[in-house]
């Protein structure tokens, strides 16, 4: 069976698990049914969408690179969220049974020529996902983050238990009154969150809808936004840095040095 590149975006299958991933849509992944049950919150801000050039807020939608200052437009009350990809169209590379290879451009707001890169691999086995992001730039160095921002159901199921969300976190960012972090690192505070936690060696969060399907999102990167302050769903955020990164903490993406970030999410039925 060949993948379906249809106006609902490119389906791939694997095991009893489909994923629908949306060029046209910023590249999001807008469905993941395993064995017929859908994980992901339905819409078009949701899914799972991309992260990038920045991720979270930027403060005053402003940031330096060197001596140069640029400003992004503000769409989170005082501040620029979530970065400029998730409103562009995708071209797909390659795409197959099991993945898919896109590719955008990094143009106006974003003052640097530069290009986003996502690949999207389901397990053999149809029991898991990766998901690989690299930021290039296509001239002058700029700093970067790149992450995804994920809305997983609260429940899969009418009248099905919620979800219940274990980690252990070094840290936690202290957030002020403006949502951004204040620099302080605290200790782990109980929710709910909209957080952002620090993970030295590396990111794990296990979602459990009891009796249903356990879930785990695992990335190299030690950072990870929880967010779950609504009713409809919670999010589990790796990101390549902090919320307004760009001031705090700039990695720099030059010629030589893209940056990449991969994140696997795994899961399983438990046991009867």
């Amino acid at each position: 069976m060949t993948t379906q590149d249809t106006e609902r975006g490119l389906l791939l299958r694997a095991g009893d698990t489909e994923l629908t991933v949306r060029p046209d849509q910023g590249g999001r992944i807008a469905s993941l049914r395993v064995g017929g049950t859908e994980l992901l919150r339905q819409g078009d801000r949701y899914g799972s969408f991309v992260m990038a050039p920045w991720c979270g807020r930027t403060r005053d939608g402003r940031f330096h690179n060197g001596t140069s200052e640029h400003r992004m437009p503000l769409d989170a009350g005082p501040h620029a969220i979530h970065g400029t990809v998730r409103h562009r169209a995708w071209r797909t590379v390659t795409a197959d049974d099991t993945s898919a290879a896109l590719v955008t451009d990094l143009t106006d707001p974003w003052p640097y020529p530069g290009r986003v890169t996502q690949l999207v691999e389901l397990a053999p086995d149809g029991g898991g996902v990766t998901l690989t992001l690299g930021v290039e730039t296509l001239g002058d160095s700029f700093p970067a983050q790149a992450g995804w921002h994920p809305w997983f159901l609260r429940s899969l199921t009418p009248g099905g238990s919620e979800v219940r969300l274990a980690f252990d976190a070094e840290w936690q960012e202290e957030r002020g009154e403006d949502h951004l972090p204040t620099g302080r690192r605290i200790a782990p505070r109980p929710g709910p969150w909209d957080d952002c936690f620090g993970m030295p060696d590396g990111v794990r969060v296990a979602l459990t809808w009891p009796g249903e399907l356990e879930l785990t999102v695992e990335s190299r990167t030690p950072w990870v936004v929880v967010y779950d302050e609504l009713p409809e769903a919670v999010c589990v955020e790796p990101q390549s840095g902090p919320p307004d990164g760009l001031n705090t903490m700039p990695r720099l993406v030059t010629e030589l040095e893209p940056l990449e970030i991969s994140t696997t999410w795994t899961w399983r039925r438990p046991a009867a």
